[in-house]
């Protein structure tokens, strides 16, 4: 995933305030010791069908995190008079749903009412990033499955359009932000009508600009437009801090962290090094993926509650 991924980056400069709670990695080596076969077995099978599915299965953890910390509660379906998470405005895009359905379905078969459907999206979300030439990591494990789900919360996920100000205050409260491909609306304010005086942010290589316009004009109807954060699409990479560098960011959000010394030179940092970029993605998904909210069940069926 190409850079499926970027900005965990907020994580390693940002404090994380949000509740932790003591988690193992040897949580289930008794109890259910083939989780993490199968959960690997659900995404190999997915990612040969779909090389789109590394950068959903992690956006899908980093969302399910940032609202009631990592409870699962993104995965449940909207019902009666509430829309659940999944169907809030910043959330109509996750897809690849049915990886952790398949991944439960399997880890249900050998070890029933045991495993947490938020510990499987924490791993699915590790071996997307593993198995797209990305690190690998040991992911703390021993969640609990949240019962309330609302879309009404899926304000408090960072906006595109957020400056640095905004970001700092944002992740200090939560955690993460990972990126992969992005619909027009989301950068459409940086290539149109940028200002009162100019029509594009003048932070944007003119040339990547004109390719954005290109594929979003102006009064764009198609639905699925959009643009990827880099040119390679599959594996794992630092390409995102490169071209953040010359200017060929999507975000505003991304662009203001070479607003100030400090983000800049972590951004420069991992541009030319991609073994610190590594380093750095793995101990903020070890953090984001710690912080729990009020988790209190195992879910039978990830969708629902029990």
């Amino acid at each position: 995933m190409a850079a499926v991924v970027a900005l965990i980056f907020a994580l390693a400069m940002f404090p994380v305030s949000s509740p932790v709670s003591a988690l193992s990695s040897n949580y289930y080596s008794k109890t259910c010791p083939k989780l993490e076969t199968a959960v690997t077995n659900a995404v190999k099978k997915a990612m040969k069908n779909d090389k789109t599915v590394p950068a959903a299965l992690l956006r899908m953890h980093f969302h399910d995190c940032f609202i009631r910390g990592c409870d699962a509660s993104v995965l449940l379906e909207s019902k009666g008079k509430n829309t659940a998470e999944k169907d809030g405005p910043p959330n109509i895009s996750l897809h690849a749903f049915y990886v952790i359905d398949n991944a439960k379905k399997a880890v249900e078969a050998m070890c029933p009412g045991v495993v947490s459907c938020a510990d499987i999206l924490a791993l699915s979300a590790r071996d997307a990033v593993a198995l797209s030439g990305g690190p690998t990591w040991d992911v703390p494990k021993g969640r609990k499955d949240g019962r309330i789900s609302k879309a009404t919360d899926t304000r408090q996920l960072p906006a595109p359009t957020f400056n640095i100000s905004q970001l700092q205050q944002s992740f200090s409260q939560r955690g993460g932000h990972s990126l992969g491909f992005s619909h027009c609306s989301s950068f459409q304010n940086r290539i149109h009508n940028f200002n009162a005086t100019l029509d594009i942010d003048p932070s944007i290589s003119p040339s990547f600009a004109t390719s954005l316009r290109h594929v979003c004009p102006a009064h764009n109807k198609v639905k699925n437009a959009g643009a990827t954060l880099d040119s390679s699409t599959t594996v794992f990479d630092n390409a995102y801090y490169k071209l953040l560098l010359q200017g060929k960011s999507l975000f505003s959000s991304d662009q203001s962290l070479l607003t100030t010394p400090k983000t800049k030179a972590l951004v420069s940092k991992f541009a030319r090094s991609k073994s610190a970029f590594e380093n750095a993605f793995v101990q903020s998904m070890i953090r984001m993926s710690s912080i729990t909210g009020g988790g209190q069940e195992i879910r039978l069926d990830c969708r629902r509650v029990n």
